[in-house]
């Protein structure tokens, strides 16, 4: 979430259950509402030994992108929620990669990830 502030946006909502599922992350900048995936990983080394199969967006298949449209459409539906006006929807994907010891690592962020 941190990551994310320091970007300029806000949270909405964090592990947000909808009827279909479970949304990560949802923050709003006053212009873009972002809808996040949020992988993570806990690796046993240094950042210069994380093999490619440990990266955490590796893991993110289409399946789960689908999903995601899905878990925001119905989020947006919902008229529980305080739906912001903004003028742009965008689908993220961050991949977190900590210690044994809960300390960062690495974030990789990729905005518009579909």
């Amino acid at each position: 979430m941190a990551h994310m502030h320091r970007l300029g946006f806000s949270p909405l909502g964090r592990n947000e259950r909808t009827r279909y599922g479970e949304i990560d992350l949802i923050a709003f900048d006053g212009q873009t509402l972002v809808f996040a995936e949020v992988k993570t990983r806990r690796v046993n080394t240094q950042r210069q030994n994380i093999r490619p199969d440990q990266q955490p967006l590796v893991w993110l298949r289409p399946r789960q992108r689908a999903r995601l449209r899905r878990l925001a459409a119905a989020w947006l539906r919902d008229e529980k929620h305080i739906r912001p006006s903004a003028h742009t929807i965008r689908f993220d994907a961050i991949g977190v990669i900590l210690d044994t010891k809960d300390r960062l690592i690495s974030i990789d962020h990729i905005e518009g990830a579909w």
